[in-house]
């Protein structure tokens, strides 16, 4: 008899867009809790639950921590989830698609100030016009959307950085899982005062949970499985489908309709992924495409 084969791995590419359609729809539904938690508290539940699902999948309390590898993983937690909230915050006033593009100043400002090339200003050139487009778009909430847009991706320069170090030391996963839980603590202020709807509604708080499944474990996790199998110069191109997912998803699930105007400055933010897609960081990494956020 001859030997059953065995089966193949997913390809990345296709792996990774599932991570991507994950991320966004797990936002939709925050969108759609809004009216009953406040963004901050939706963010609070969002990353104390993915913090939750990780440490109880890895175990991670059966791991020995050493001071370092918890200070690190605190730090990118502490990033992450102030990043999330900041991006609630800002889908709360913006389209999904608009606030994502927004938020990409982060990466790109990284990638930009660790190789002062001329690829890296232009990009950072684009990624600038891009926004600049997106905060003319008239409309109620705006200019507070696309402050809360820029803070996010602050700290999504924060999350890269502070990310690499721990996807590369020991901890790992379950650095992202206790560092969710540092984060859920340092925003606990924000959302805390927000959490009574939840605690009134289980289908309320189900669904809460369910953004940090959609928005946090699986898209962090599939990360994780792409990036040890292709280089860091296909992982940069994958991202400038982020935007466009996000776009999609906010027209097929919110009902989001973007302007010429709007898809003309989201093009610049992807344009500017595109051409940052090769641009190297401190220690050589891909300093502005190394890990999915929001």
């Amino acid at each position: 008899m001859g030997r059953i084969p065995r089966s193949q791995p997913v390809a990345p590419e296709p792996l990774f867009m599932v991570g991507a359609v994950s991320q966004y729809l797990g936002a939709a539904v925050a969108v759609h809790l809004f009216d009953e938690i406040a963004p901050a508290g939706v963010a609070l539940v969002r990353v104390l639950g993915a913090a939750a699902m990780i440490i109880l999948l890895r175990r991670s309390w059966q791991r020995r921590w050493k001071a370092s590898d918890l200070a690190w993983a605190s730090a990118f937690g502490m990033a992450l989830a102030a990043m999330n909230l900041s991006i609630y915050l800002s889908i709360d006033e913006l389209p999904l698609g608009n606030a994502v593009a927004i938020e990409f100043t982060g990466p790109i400002l990284v990638a930009a100030v660790g190789t002062r090339t001329l690829r890296s200003g232009a990009a950072l050139l684009l990624t600038a016009a891009g926004v600049v487009v997106l905060a003319g778009v008239e409309a109620e909430g705006t200019t507070r959307g696309v402050m809360f847009a820029l803070l996010a991706g602050m700290f999504w320069a924060g999350y890269i950085v502070l990310g690499h170090r721990v996807a590369r030391g020991p901890a790992a996963v379950d650095g992202l899982g206790l560092g969710m839980l540092a984060g859920a603590a340092a925003i606990s202020g924000f959302g805390a005062p927000k959490l009574g709807p939840a605690l009134d509604s289980p289908l309320v708080l189900l669904l809460a949970l369910v953004t940090g499944l959609l928005s946090n474990v699986i898209p962090y996790w599939i990360d994780q499985l792409v990036m040890r199998r292709i280089t860091q110069h296909r992982f940069a191109l994958l991202q400038a489908l982020l935007p466009a997912t996000a776009v999609l998803v906010g027209l097929a699930v919110l009902l989001q309709v973007p302007s010429a105007r709007e898809l003309f400055g989201i093009a610049l933010v992807i344009a500017a992924i595109l051409l940052n897609r090769t641009v190297k960081g401190p220690g050589g990494t891909a300093a502005g495409m190394g890990l999915r956020a929001q």
